[in-house]
Order: C-alpha cells, then structure tokens, then sequence
C-alpha cells in the first residue's frame, strides 16, 4: 500500500526476506516444503484463520489473490464440511463468511504468497538487520536506526515516512520517550493462553474437514478451545488450547490425550487415525494489549504504527492478521487524504482506534468470563455481558441474529450491530420461545 506513496518503501527486518521469497508455482508444485514458520513470528505454526474481512483488503491490494492462492493449495472446503461444539453441543448453523470464497491455510503459505507480491513491487527493496531506533528532528521522524545482519554497528537509514510493525514487543514507547514524547496508555488482559499444534495427513475422503470446539468456564467446567482445519498440501492442522495452568505439552502422548478425552470425537478421530506429519509444537500468550496512540496529545510526525504493534488480541479468535490488513487499508485512507506530513496521522490513529476498539471488545468480552481473567472491564459490562449472552444464544434459533452475529465475529460488521433494539428485540423474542 505505501509503495502507491512513495518514491521508495524500504524494509527493515530482522528475518532475511529474500532468502524467503518462492513464487507460486513453487509453493504450488510441494506447499507444505515450499513454506515454513520464519524465526521472527514464533506463532507462526499455530493455527491461524484469515477472516472474510481480511480476505477482502487482500483481494483489494492484489487482485487475483483468492483465486493464485486457491491454485496454489489453499483451501476451499465444502459448506457442508465443517463442525462446530459449544460446550460440545453440535451447533447445526454456526456463524460463516456469508456465502463468500473463504481460502483456508497455514500462516507461512499465507506469508509467502503475500511476500512474493510485495517484494515484485518495483519501488520496495529489503535491509536485513535489526531495528534500533529512530532519528527525531524539530518534532517529526527523519531516520531509522539499524544493526545490519551479523553486525552489532548500528547506521542511520535516512526516511520521510516511517511506519512500526515490529508486532507486539514493539519499542516504539521507548524511542519517542527518549525524545520527550509520552508513551501511548497500554491496556494489557492477563489470558494465560497456552496452544499446542501438530500437523496431520488429511485423507482424500475425509467427511469432516473442519471442526471448532469451545468449552465455556463454569461450575466443574474448564474453558478449553480446540479446532482443526485443512490447510495446503492434503494436511489438517490441529490445535488443543488451554488457559492459565492448564498447559498441553509438546508431549505427543499428552496432546492425543487431550484430542481424545477433552473434545468432540472428530479430534479423538483425526489424533488417532491420521498420520502426524510434525512435531507438536507449543505456544504461550499471557496477555491481549492495546497501545492508545488515539489518547495522546503529542506525537511525532511522519510516524504511525500499526498490526500488532498498536494492538495484540487472544489468537483463539483469529482477529490478527485481519486487524493488521484493515489498519493498512486506514493508512491507505490516511495519505489518499493528501495528509500534512509535518503534523501527526491523528486521523490515521482514530480510523484504526475503530478496529481497536471492534476486535478488542469481541475478544475480552469473552475472555472477562474466564475464571483468572480479573479485568479491565469496560464502562457498562453486566449490561454488555447480558446483552452479549442473550444475542449468542439467540443466534441458535433465530437466523437474522444469526448473520448478524456471523458478521461480527468475522470483522465484517462493528460489534455495535449486536447492540441495536432490532436485533436485541428479536434475540429477547428467540429465547422467550425457547
């Protein structure tokens, strides 16, 4: 998107992007050994999900993109195919993509598509090294510090526009404060999320190619969430999670234990009968954060942040590469304005404070319910959780709570939809017929 901008787009990574670079013919002709997880994203073999919302900011930017991805390996499953457990209830209508070509993968089959595309761009070129600050003059950013790969010497990369997507450890806090800016609020969740994965061999004819399961906390009840979806190279990848001091190991006893006695028989089914194909592989998140770039008063110039490094949800809900495609699409909205680059993106922050704000109150609405979880609760929560519970549970008999509920836990409608008198008039009508 910045290389519409701009004479020039560098970037600045820590992995070595070239060396990574495939094209589609590669990752078609042997996807699962064309692609693996890169050193600077640790999650990167777990379980990911691209939300219709963020399928349609990738088609924007590269159209064509669902259909190469498709021809690729990526998956399209039949409607038919897929299973979802509430509190292993088998829910017969669970929320969708709304009738949309939904493309299933792995994250780094995802990633190479996407890199390949933008390192084509004429204007993008690559540094390989490690980001260690920036140069800030009369209020406005004119350089990014770096260490260049296999060098401790940090050099000054001159920039009249600077974007942070180091993810969520970002130091960008830091940097400014050191140039007597204030640091942006934080808001962490304490979730204890910890995730392990393994990869399988799906079978030509396989009856099930989805299944999501989420056990809500409760009396004699732990909250787990399990899922498995079929990704590129006739594989499943499967994940178990658990929260707080309930840990799947990498232990391959352990995590077929947990497929077969703490979730619906498809997990027992694919553990015990297919062919794992990897290692399990483990993941720890302790918190979901935000930064409130949107709060302050005082920011430099010719910087913005955004993906992760603005704000990191729990992953169980697959909102974190579509929030990092919509903030790029905000920061689209932001220079096609024809911005004042000596004043701050002001603008920019309160368009993604939007999608803050949407994937943030549908993630830790859920996660405030978990048992270890003790804040921060928003203004107005009992309300929010009743209305919240009663609209879910009338999503199972009514269809027009339904969509609307689909719409919104796949990023394609802001939560405010669930709150409307409409929808909240036909939930209370739902669950008075029982």
């Amino acid at each position: 998107m910045l290389s519409d901008h701009a004479d020039e787009v560098l970037i600045i990574e820590r992995d070595d992007l070239a060396a990574l670079d495939v094209s589609d013919a590669d990752i078609a002709r042997d996807p699962a050994a064309a692609v693996s997880p890169r050193p600077g994203v640790p999650q990167g073999s777990q379980v990911h999900a691209l939300l219709p919302s963020g399928q349609i900011q990738l088609e924007r930017w590269f159209p064509g993109f669902v259909d190469a991805a498709l021809a690729a390996g990526a998956v399209n499953p039949p409607p038919d195919a897929g299973r979802f457990y509430i509190d292993g209830e088998l829910r017969l209508d669970p929320p969708t993509g709304q009738g949309m070509i939904g493309i299933i993968s792995s994250r780094p089959f995802l990633e190479a598509l996407l890199r390949h595309r933008v390192l084509a761009l004429p204007n993008v070129r690559t540094l390989h090294g490690r980001v260690d600050g920036l140069t800030i003059v009369d209020g406005a950013v004119t350089g990014v510090r770096y260490a260049p790969a296999g060098s401790d010497e940090v050099v000054e990369e001159p920039a009249g526009f600077v974007a942070d997507a180091t993810g969520r450890s970002s130091r960008l806090g830091d940097w400014i404060e050191g140039y007597g800016f204030p640091r942006p609020p934080m808001q962490r969740m304490n979730i204890k999320l910890n995730y392990a994965t393994a990869f399988f061999r799906r079978p030509a004819d396989a009856k099930v190619w989805t299944t999501i399961s989420i056990a809500n906390p409760g009396p004699g009840k732990v909250a787990r969430i399990a899922g498995f979806t079929p990704v590129e190279g006739d594989r499943w990848t499967m994940l178990v999670a658990g929260y707080n001091d309930d840990r799947p190991s990498r232990d391959p006893d352990d995590y077929q234990r947990r497929c077969t006695n703490d979730f619906p028989s498809e997990f027992g089914d694919v553990a015990t009968t297919a062919e794992r194909t990897s290692d399990v592989v483990t993941y720890h998140q302790a918190d979901s954060r935000r930064r409130d770039y949107h709060r302050l008063d005082r920011f430099p110039a010719r910087l913005i942040a955004t993906g992760d490094a603005v704000a990191s949800f729990n992953p169980v809900y697959g909102q974190g590469m579509t929030s990092a495609m919509m903030h790029a699409s905000c920061l689209s909205e932001y220079l096609r304005g024809n911005p004042d680059l000596a004043k701050p993106a002001l603008s920019y922050f309160a368009d993604v404070r939007v999608v803050v704000d949407a994937a943030w109150q549908v993630s830790t609405l859920s996660d405030l319910a978990l048992p270890h979880v003790d804040g921060p609760y928003p203004r107005g929560y009992k309300f929010i959780q009743w209305a919240s519970g009663l609209v879910f549970k009338a999503s199972t008999r009514d269809r027009t709570v339904n969509h609307t509920v689909g719409r919104v836990t796949t990023m394609l409608a802001h939560p405010t939809e669930l709150s409307r008198p409409a929808i909240i008039l036909r939930a209370l009508a739902a669950t008075a017929r029982g």
